[in-house]
């Protein structure tokens, strides 16, 4: 750990907790757009850690475990430091959406360039400013469009620390996900960083268990690099799975599901239905695979080719 970590052009030292905010751009309005920085400093060595949500500006559940933490000042660390990132595309955010105003997607943004899209330049100044530093992070996401996912760590499982600190995390699921061209996770490992993506819920709605889900997990997580006293027990054993896929809609309609996030299925097992609104069509919507049910679509009206059902195994 670095006696002293500079961000922003603040330096700041062992022992110290601070808020900076890092200034990205301005609205057409000329109102001044800030990503806040929140740094806590033990004063004994350890890992640094990230903590990063709003990737995403319509996924609200990370930029609710990290504002319930910071309320309740959970992130003062025995040793290391914590960087704390509520939300680092306020312009998603005080939109409604995914993307920032230019419909480019943050996470697929990395590196960036400072004379690049927007985007581009909301990842160059994160990977400026803070990327430098950390050692391990967790990146909260959501499902997006009406999908829902059931709480779940994805990492590239090849790694042994990513198998250590998922299961020290101690979601319901660990997926083996492979990294993704342009993505904060896949920049960090090229830096020798170790991210963690946690996903639960739906965009732009609360899911109070994949937020306390969230909550506790980060607690193992960083109990684990011996930066909490204590945390509490994982439920149950991390159920991990090295494949999944979507089963898509192949026909247009009104679909209903019967199955649940979290729910185990067998091969051939029905899953739903799409009718037609008319009562003139149904088709059944079968399991491919013997799994468990990590995401679902929560949308009734869908189009051909859209994704259903997420099963992982």
């Amino acid at each position: 750990m670095p006696e002293t970590i500079t961000i922003n052009g603040r330096s700041i030292d062992r022992g110290e907790k601070v808020l900076t905010k890092l200034n990205i751009s301005k609205l057409p309005s000329g109102t001044v757009i800030e990503i806040p920085v929140y740094v806590f400093r033990s004063v004994h060595d350890g890992p640094v850690v990230l903590l990063m949500a709003g990737m995403h500006g319509d996924e609200v559940n990370g930029i609710e475990i990290i504002r319930r933490m910071l309320g309740k000042k959970m992130l003062y660390p025995l040793r290391g430091t914590i960087i704390a990132v509520p939300i680092l595309n306020i312009y998603g955010f005080l939109n409604f959406s995914r993307d920032v105003p230019d419909g480019k997607d943050v996470n697929r943004s990395f590196p960036g360039r400072n004379e690049g899209s927007l985007a581009s330049r909301v990842a160059y100044r994160f990977m400026k400013e803070v990327m430098p530093y950390i050692d391990y992070g967790i990146d909260f996401h959501t499902g997006g469009s009406s999908r829902s996912n059931y709480p779940q760590i994805r990492c590239v499982l090849d790694y042994p620390k990513n198998v250590e600190l998922s299961q020290a995390f101690g979601a319901p699921f660990v997926l083996d996900a492979s990294f993704r061209t342009g993505s904060l996770r896949k920049e960090a490992w090229k830096h020798g960083k170790t991210i963690l993506v946690y996903e639960a819920g739906e965009s732009l709605r609360f899911d109070e268990v994949g937020i306390c889900t969230g909550i506790e997990g980060t607690c193992r997580f960083l109990h684990h690099l011996g930066m909490m006293a204590g945390a509490p027990a994982a439920a149950q054993e991390p159920v991990v799975c090295h494949k999944d896929v979507w089963i898509r809609a192949k026909n247009a309609g009104l679909f209903r599901s019967i199955v649940r996030t979290g729910e185990q299925v067998k091969k051939n097992q029905l899953l739903g239905t799409i009718t037609d609104p008319y009562g003139e069509m149904e088709v059944k919507i079968i399991a491919t695979s013997a799994g468990y049910i990590i995401g679902l679509n929560n949308m009734p009206v869908v189009n051909q080719g859209d994704a259903l059902v997420h099963i992982a195994f």
